[in-house]
């Protein structure tokens, strides 16, 4: 009985002794270290185009959605500001359609570039969804037809990035042409890596 009084006593000391000398533990502050995103970036990326129909002299070229791949390199400017330089090469089916004559299937080719300004507005902490402008040109080339051109215009792009991890993000893009070729608008999903 005696043993119990005494630790009874002992535990009521010491939390006695905590309360008067201010017995208030005090838990050890941590602080968050930000990890800034690197300047530089790229993006591999698979494409899917759309496919368009367009008028080429007497003939209508209908083109039937294609895939292709796509690079990105792009520099954050702060702010949620970047510049990209794209580059993206694409294959289709066109038809031909010419009043009077057979429609014919061939295969055509697409090698894009452009730079573009990058707005990304962060959603959350990994999410964010982003509008791009630009200026682009592209080569076509369709063997069949004898047709070998290169255009130049302007494109609109709106898209989702989420992020994996510090280093990688998955994206998904919808890109609007003002080039008139076969090959449409385009949709883009990829991965950004961050260095």
């Amino acid at each position: 009985m005696n043993k119990k009084i005494w630790m009874a006593a002992l535990l009521a000391g010491q939390i006695m002794t905590q309360a008067y000398a201010g017995g208030d533990t005090e838990v050890a502050e941590t602080e968050e270290v930000e990890v800034e995103e690197s300047r530089f970036y790229i993006v591999t990326k698979a494409l899917a185009s759309l496919g368009a129909e367009v008028e080429h002299g007497d003939a209508l070229l209908d083109g039937a959605g294609g895939y292709g791949i796509g690079i990105d390199l792009g520099y954050r400017l702060g702010n949620g500001f970047a510049i990209e330089y794209d580059f993206s090469y694409a294959k289709n089916r066109v038809t031909e359609k010419v009043i009077g004559f057979e429609p014919e299937k061939v295969d055509a080719h697409y090698y894009t570039s452009s730079i573009d300004l990058v707005y990304v507005f962060e959603v959350t902490e990994t999410v964010g969804i982003f509008g791009k402008v630009g200026y682009e040109y592209e080569w076509e080339t369709i063997d069949a037809l004898n047709i070998d051109s290169r255009d130049d215009g302007f494109i609109a792009g709106l898209g989702l990035e989420v992020g994996i991890n510090e280093r990688y993000k998955f994206l998904l893009e919808y890109e609007h042409s003002t080039i008139d070729s076969p090959r449409g608008d385009s949709l883009y999903a990829g991965l950004m890596y961050n260095f």
